[in-house]
C-alpha cells in the first residue's frame, strides 16, 4: 500500500523474548513499546520529520480510562490518551522527546474497518489481539461487551469524553500548581514547610510536577510513594531519605527536599591531614581549602563569620591536624564553660546529615579548636594580652 500511495515505508523487526531475557524484568508489552517509540526516534531523525502519528481510536480511548480507573489512577491518568503529546523516545532513560498526534481518536474502530472495506483496502490483524490473558484485551472482549449491555454503545464516546473534561481541568490545576512550586523553591529543592502549607490535593500535585521535571519516567512512582513522602513529611524526623522507584530517593535535610539517585549510603571514610601554618591545605573529602597565616599585628579579632577564626599563637603549642567527626566528639564553645558533643552542634545548626561525616575539624593535641562554618572553641582564645596570632579561613575547592 505504500508503494501504491508512493510513500516510503520503514521497517523494523525485534526480537521481544531475547530483549526481555536480556534486560532480566519487564513485560512484552511495556518493551514493545519502548521499542516502538525508540524506533520512531530514529526515523524521524533520519527523515527530519517534526512528528508521528499514531493510530489510537476512540475504542483505545476507552479501554485506557477503563484500565486506569482499575488501578487507581487519579485525574491525570484517567484523562487518557491525549491528542497531542511528547513524549520521551526511552521513558525510563530520557533521550529525544517526539512529538506524537492521535488523528483518529474520535474515530472508532468500527468506523475504520468500514471505511478500509468499501474503499478496498486491505489491513491486517494482530492475533495477540484476541489473548484474553492480557489485561486490555480482557477489557476489550470481555467487559466492555459487558458494560454495553447494561448500557448503550456510546459508551465509547462518554468515556472519551469524561476523560476530555479530566485533561482541560488537570491542565488549569498543573497551571496553578507551577505557580505555587516556583514560589516554594530552593534552587533545584523544595520548601518543605511552604509545601505542607497547602492542600493535600496540591501537595501531590506540586510533588508530581517537581520530581518529573528531575527524573523522565514518573510511571514508577505510585500513590503508595506518594502516601510516604508526604506522611514523612508531615510527621516525620527532621531528616530523612525515603525511596520512590527506579534507585531515586527523595532526601529531607530539615526544610530542604531534594531528589537524588539512590544509592547505599557507604561507611564514612576517616581522614586526617596535618596543618601547617603558612600553607594551603586541601581537604578534597569537604571540597574545602584551609588557609592560615601567622600575624604579629592584633587583626582579625572579630572574623566575620565562622568560616574563619583568630587564635592566639602563643597558645598554639602542640601540632595541628586537621580531621573528619569521630563518635564522642566535644568541643567547649567560646564563652562557655562546659563542652558540648560536636553532634549536638550539628544537630543545633541544622548541618545536613550527609555533609557531617566530612566537616573539617582542626584539633590540637586532641582538643577540638575550630569546626569551619558551625563553632569555635574557647581553647588560644584572643584577649587583651594577646601579641601575635593565628588565623584560619576556609574557602571552596575549585573544581
Amino acid at each position: 500500500m505504500a508503494g501504491a500511495l508512493r510513500l516510503k515505508f520503514h521497517l523494523k523487526e525485534v526480537d521481544l523474548p531475547a530483549k526481555k531475557s536480556a534486560a532480566g524484568k519487564g513485560n512484552l508489552e511495556a518493551l514493545a513499546r519502548a521499542e516502538r517509540y525508540e524506533f520512531f526516534a530514529q526515523v524521524m531523525r533520519d527523515r527530519q520529520l517534526e512528528k508521528v502519528a499514531t493510530a489510537h481510536t476512540l475504542d483505545d480511548q476507552a479501554e485506557t480510562v477503563l484500565l486506569r480507573f482499575l488501578r487507581g489512577a487519579g485525574a491525570r491518568g484517567l484523562s487518557g490518551i491525549a491528542p497531542r503529546v511528547e513524549l520521551h523516545a526511552n521513558e525510563t532513560k530520557g533521550g529525544d522527546k517526539i512529538a506524537v498526534i492521535r488523528p483518529l481518536l474520535e474515530i472508532s474502530k468500527t468506523e475504520i474497518v468500514e471505511y478500509l472495506n468499501q474503499s478496498g483496502v486491505c489491513y491486517r490483524t494482530d492475533r495477540t489481539n484476541f489473548d484474553a490473558t492480557y489485561l486490555r484485551n480482557w477489557v476489550r472482549l470481555e467487559l466492555l461487551p459487558k458494560i454495553r449491555e447494561r448500557s448503550d454503545n456510546r459508551l465509547a464516546q462518554r468515556l472519551s469524553q469524561q476523560s476530555d473534561i479530566l485533561r482541560a481541568e488537570d491542565a488549569l490545576l498543573d497551571d496553578v500548581a507551577r505557580e505555587r512550586l516556583a514560589s516554594m523553591r530552593d534552587g533545584k529543592d523544595v520548601r518543605r514547610d511552604l509545601l505542607l502549607r497547602e492542600p493535600l490535593a496540591l501537595q501531590r500535585r506540586l510533588l508530581r510536577l517537581w520530581i518529573a521535571e528531575l527524573r523522565a519516567d514518573f510511571r514508577a512512582i505510585d500513590y503508595a510513594h506518594m502516601a510516604e513522602v508526604l506522611r514523612l513529611s508531615k510527621n516525620g524526623p527532621p531528616q530523612f531519605r525515603c525511596p520512590i522507584g527506579n534507585g531515586w530517593e527523595l532526601v529531607c535535610e530539615y526544610q530542604r527536599l531534594t531528589l537524588l539517585r539512590g544509592r547505599k549510603k557507604p561507611a564514612p571514610r576517616h581522614y586526617s591531614y596535618s596543618l601547617r601554618v603558612g600553607e594551603t591545605l586541601h581537604i578534597p573529602e569537604a571540597r574545602l581549602q584551609i588557609l592560615s597565616e601567622a600575624s604579629a599585628h592584633r587583626k582579625m579579632l572579630m572574623p566575620g563569620s565562622l568560616t574563619e577564626a583568630a587564635f592566639d599563637a602563643a597558645l598554639l603549642t602542640a601540632p595541628l591536624e586537621v580531621r573528619n567527626f569521630r563518635a564522642g566528639d566535644r568541643l567547649q564553645p567560646l564563652g562557655m564553660r562546659g563542652h558540648k558533643k560536636v553532634n549536638e552542634i550539628f544537630i543545633d545548626a541544622k548541618a545536613p546529615a550527609r555533609l557531617r561525616d566530612v566537616v573539617p575539624l582542626l584539633t590540637m593535641a586532641g582538643e577540638i579548636l575550630w569546626i569551619p562554618g558551625y563553632a569555635r572553641s574557647s581553647i588560644a582564645k584572643v584577649t587583651a594580652r594577646t601579641t601575635s596570632l593565628i588565623c584560619f579561613k576556609t574557602v571552596p575547592e575549585r573544581v
